[in-house]
């Protein structure tokens, strides 16, 4: 999978292909699909949510710069799949899923393979987790209609907010860099086309 649809595409993030090719990507899909799990496209998981392609993960993960000191926020737990690398370019993950069961699902996954220096909450991500801010990067894994303001708030001097931002069809992969305590004051890159689930709560697409 990594050398063939991650190294192959560009990624050249040693860190993210080291990652990607330690953790076993099948643990993190249902059993019906685990002949499937290391295809390069996403896969239905629980509740009507995906579990992201290999590639789109490798490339937000890589764009978020991580060199291993950092503590980070993931918005869409999911199946873990993105938590677990996190897990292993990041200092410490807080991620946040609105939905209880992908959340213990992705816990009893994470506890499995020793990943402790994650956090996990039940809550409307849109919000982010400000008591745990600033943060050096935030990842967020469902398709926004717009960039979150408060997410942007949160994000340390120099922090990076990877976000798909579009239509419920189609969005943008974006990487925001916040270059100074101005909110407002931000690089823009747009990493290509993509599409995600809907990032649902108060600040997304609503409830």
């Amino acid at each position: 999978m990594v050398d063939a649809q991650i190294r192959a595409r560009g990624i050249a993030d040693q860190r993210v292909l080291k990652a990607m090719e330690k953790i076993p990507r099948h643990l993190f899909v249902d059993e019906g699909l685990i002949g499937q799990a290391y295809n390069d496209n996403p896969l239905p998981i629980e509740q009507q949510q995906t579990i992201s392609q290999p590639y789109i993960v490798a490339l937000m993960s890589e764009a978020m710069a991580l060199t291993g000191r950092e503590k980070v926020l993931e918005i869409g737990t999911g199946s873990g799949y993105q938590t677990a690398l996190l897990a292993e370019l990041a200092e410490r993950v807080f991620s946040i899923d609105r939905i209880a069961v992908l959340a213990t699902g992705a816990r009893r996954i994470l506890d499995a393979l020793d990943y402790y220096n994650v956090a996990i909450r039940v809550g409307d991500g849109t919000y982010g987790w400000r008591e745990e801010s600033p943060f050096a990067a935030i990842v967020v894994t469902a398709g926004a209609p717009r960039i979150p303001k408060l997410l942007i708030e949160q994000l340390a001097i120099g922090g990076r907010l990877v976000i798909p931002v579009g239509s419920r069809h189609s969005q943008a992969l974006l990487k925001l860099t916040r270059l100074s305590e101005d909110p407002n004051d931000l690089k823009r890159e747009d990493l290509g086309g993509c599409r995600f689930v809907d990032l649902i709560g108060e600040h997304g697409w609503g409830n």
